[in-house]
């Protein structure tokens, strides 16, 4: 708890663009103008900006309208740690820690708060700075739902309605070409929107991070789908899926990014493997980033929207070092050092997986 009045927040937004950004900050910078007379300053591509020194002071009608617009108004990066901050060196890039700049920033910025609107990584970042002693509040944002302390994110359920979209498609044109259809989307290291994606479209096989699968097991599903008069088959695979004793399919690696593993490739990986040793003609989609993009639903424009006017409700409080939280039907708070103590992942015994099964849908592991 921290006694002294707020009267001038920052707002950024950290990582990957998701929908239902703009809709957090306009639920943030409503309230605190509107109930409380706070000054909102928007923070420039997320902490990049803040390591770099942009950011503008936002107006109402900087946040007019825009709930359902995707993106975010302030823009964002997921290069800008400033814990491992890259920088132009005699020998090329080199990794600096350029925190003090962020405090320095903060401090001369007239600050007294910051809510740090992100995922994973946003939320580590958040934590070293509080431990810095920058008064922050932290507001769950990702498509991947891998954030362990709250029960869903925002920006996951118009990801999931994306995907579940492009399932409903690949049917139609798969019948018609008596086709095996592989679908890659996004999650890293989470199966969330492959596992519920793939059920809500009716997939035959769903590939995640978190049951490694058997290249045996899938082509026996789809051959046997193929010869039993079905003649096509829909397989949904995780971004970060992986075979049995292989390692994670990743397209590249780039040290300026927070984390820098970019997946990307398991989809074309699993396509190659099933016409070589079925004969079966296959296709396959990558969503990548049509999932991040364009208007959110109206679940998380609500959520969104309950997360920032939360958030605001904690700065004037005086409650720093928490991220907010949704707990069963009610919007909560958590430490976020707690939130950050480990990944959502799903469970493998979990009831959604029983479910699957239950229905006919195999994970490749059996």
């Amino acid at each position: 708890m921290n006694n002294k009045k707020v009267k001038r927040i920052g707002i950024l937004t950290g990582g990957g663009d998701c929908p239902g950004l703009n809709a957090v900050i306009r639920g943030v910078a409503k309230p605190a103008m509107n109930d409380h007379g706070l000054t909102v300053v928007g923070i420039e591509d997320g902490f990049e900006g803040f390591v770099e020194g942009r950011m503008r002071e936002l107006t109402r009608d900087d946040i007019a309208g825009i709930i359902g617009l995707g993106g975010t108004i302030l823009g964002t990066s997921n290069k800008g740690d400033p814990y491992h901050y890259p920088v132009e060196g005699l020998n090329g890039i080199e990794i600096v820690d350029a925190s003090t700049r962020v405090a320095k920033h903060y401090k001369g910025w007239g600050l007294d708060c910051i809510i740090a609107i992100g995922g994973d990584g946003t939320m580590h970042i958040s934590n070293k700075l509080a431990e810095m002693g920058i008064n922050i509040i932290g507001v769950p944002k990702t498509i991947d739902n891998d954030l362990d302390a709250t029960d869903q994110t925002f920006g996951f359920d118009t990801a999931l309605s994306i995907a579940t979209e492009a399932i409903d498609r690949l049917h139609t044109t798969a019948s018609a070409h008596h086709r095996v259809m592989v679908i890659e989307v996004m999650g890293r290291y989470a199966g969330w929107i492959a596992l519920q994606a793939g059920l809500a479209g009716g997939a035959d096989v769903i590939l995640i991070p978190e049951i490694s699968f058997k290249w045996d097991v899938v082509m026996r599903r789809v051959i046997e789908r193929s010869t039993r008069g079905n003649r096509y088959s829909i397989v949904c695979v995780a971004e970060g899926a992986k075979a049995a004793d292989e390692e994670i399919v990743i397209k590249e690696t780039d040290i300026k990014r927070t984390d820098p593993i970019r997946f990307g490739g398991i989809g074309e990986h699993i396509s190659r493997r099933i016409t070589q040793e079925t004969g079966l003609e296959t296709r396959t989609t990558i969503l990548g980033h049509l999932q991040r993009g364009g208007s959110p639903t109206a679940y998380d424009r609500v959520l969104a929207t309950r997360y920032g006017t939360k958030a605001v409700e904690l700065a004037v409080k005086g409650e720093f070092g928490r991220m907010v939280s949704l707990k069963g039907v009610h919007v909560t708070s958590v430490a976020i050092k707690d939130a950050i103590s480990k990944q959502r992942l799903v469970p493998v015994s979990g009831e959604i997986i029983t479910s699957a099964r239950n229905v006919g849908t195999n994970f490749g592991d059996e």
